[in-house]
């Protein structure tokens, strides 16, 4: 079933995006006058399709993105002069051309997510809030910093009063890279330096530390301590023996082991407070290990309002503004090695995500939708040949030289960059493929 809806959404997903990015390129050619020989979703053969005047609509064999091919487009192509021609246009037509698919992309990522934040807008209630440890994780580098539940991160690589999405971001985005930090403890101002440890298949950075803030029980086992104690699903749990790392219940369990444990919960926004002793028992998730529990799982308390139009539109803004500078940002410390490259996804990967967010239902798919919308455009953008961005540098050295470059110098740019996507391409696949075979 996750195979059968992961394939199903990646193809719903890249559909639509596909077609958006080349119908903002086909839309703006028709407008200058240049003539479109192929729409086509899909590269290789063509399966099914129709023709229009000029061009053939298809449906080709490989359905892994699309393209939209004009006459005398291709630079290797000889030139008649035809008035119809890409080359028989002025530069700056050509340039609107060339931007028309990513800005299509942009366009649409805005528009879906105004949309979802309209009817759905949902998070974690500690995203927007001040930066609080909530706990630090034993042996962790945030433990190693020397850091402590209670102390507020007051700066972060440069950000001032950072709230818990800033912060993560950061952290997430320098695996094995000094962070420098701020934090208040008390009354005191100390200047920390952590460095993230790289996790999980894609290797981002974690510091070890938990938000402060409640957790939601989604599920009570039956015949362990909590139940017997009366906790219930659904309950918000808002601290741990008086404190409130409630999201940390675990390395709590741990570190109390046998000795009882007190949880402070609303249920219906009324408080109670509820004792137990954990269980040392088998770990569900590593059947040869033990571990001490209470059998709940808990999950972020997310908090989910609508926002009217003009909130929805401004917050799609700035979400878009704030992922595409984490995008570059990556790309940055990707190339200056200090990222891995891992962190990038082929279609392989954006499948079992596009599955995984359809699994959570239609905001989730939708949202998934606009984040690659966004980095599809972007990607796009990058000055490299054969990609629109490509295409643009080239326009605007021509624009500043005022004379064509010449073919066959264009031709070996455009070569060398076929080739460099293609071992791109490669290593991204094989990183995604070997992700998915070790669970990622």
């Amino acid at each position: 079933m996750q195979l059968l809806v992961s394939l199903a959404s990646i193809i719903l997903v890249l559909g639509i995006l596909v077609f958006v990015h080349e119908f903002g390129h086909y839309a703006v050619a028709k407008l200058c006058g240049v003539r479109v020989e192929v729409f086509s979703l899909g590269f290789g053969r063509r399966l099914w399709g129709f023709r229009r005047g000029e061009t053939d609509y298809r449906l080709s064999a490989l359905p892994l993105g699309g393209y939209v091919k004009m006459a005398g487009e291709n630079p290797m192509e000889d030139r008649t002069g035809d008035p119809g021609e890409f080359t028989s246009h002025p530069r700056w037509q050509r340039f609107l051309i060339a931007i028309a698919g990513p800005t299509a992309n942009i366009i649409l990522a805005i528009a879906v997510l105004a949309g979802v934040f309209m009817f759905h807008h949902e998070t974690p209630v500690y995203w927007d809030q001040p930066a609080v440890l909530g706990w630090v994780m034993d042996k962790s580098p945030a433990q190693k910093a020397g850091l402590q539940p209670g102390d507020k991160i007051l700066r972060i690589e440069g950000v001032n009063n950072p709230t818990w999405e800033k912060v993560l971001f950061r952290i997430a985005l320098n695996p094995d890279q000094p962070v420098s930090l701020d934090i208040q403890r008390g009354s005191e101002i100390l200047h920390k330096t952590v460095v993230p440890q790289a996790v999980g298949v894609d290797r981002v950075g974690s510091a070890g530390w938990i938000p402060q803030g409640p957790a939601l029980v989604s599920r009570v086992d039956p015949t362990m301590p909590a139940a017997k104690a009366g906790v219930q699903a659904g309950d918000v749990l808002t601290a741990v023996n008086g404190f409130p790392n409630a999201s940390s219940l675990s390395a709590v369990l741990e570190a109390n082991k046998d000795q009882p444990v007190e949880l402070s919960i609303l249920r219906n926004d009324q408080p109670l407070t509820l004792t137990m002793t954990p269980a040392y028992v088998e770990d569900p998730e590593n059947a040869s290990h033990k571990r001490y529990r209470i059998g709940v799982e808990i999950t972020d308390v997310m908090h989910v309002d609508k926002l009217p139009f003009p909130k929805a539109l401004k917050q799609s803004w700035d979400d878009c503004k704030t992922n595409s500078g984490l995008v570059f940002e990556l790309l940055g410390k990707v190339l200056g090695g200090k990222a891995s490259v891992k962190q990038f996804s082929s279609p392989v990967g954006m499948a079992r995500e596009s599955g995984r967010a359809a699994m959570r239902g239609p905001w989730e798919l939708l949202s998934f939708m606009a984040l690659v919308s966004l980095q599809l455009a972007l990607f796009n953008l990058l000055p490299i040949p054969i990609l629109d961005g490509g295409l643009m540098l080239m326009l605007l050295i021509e624009g500043v030289i005022r004379r064509d470059i010449k073919q066959e110098i264009k031709e070996r740019v455009y070569q060398a960059a076929f080739v460099f996507l293609m071992l791109f391409a490669a290593v991204v696949i094989y990183n995604d493929v070997i992700k998915q075979l070790h669970g990622g």
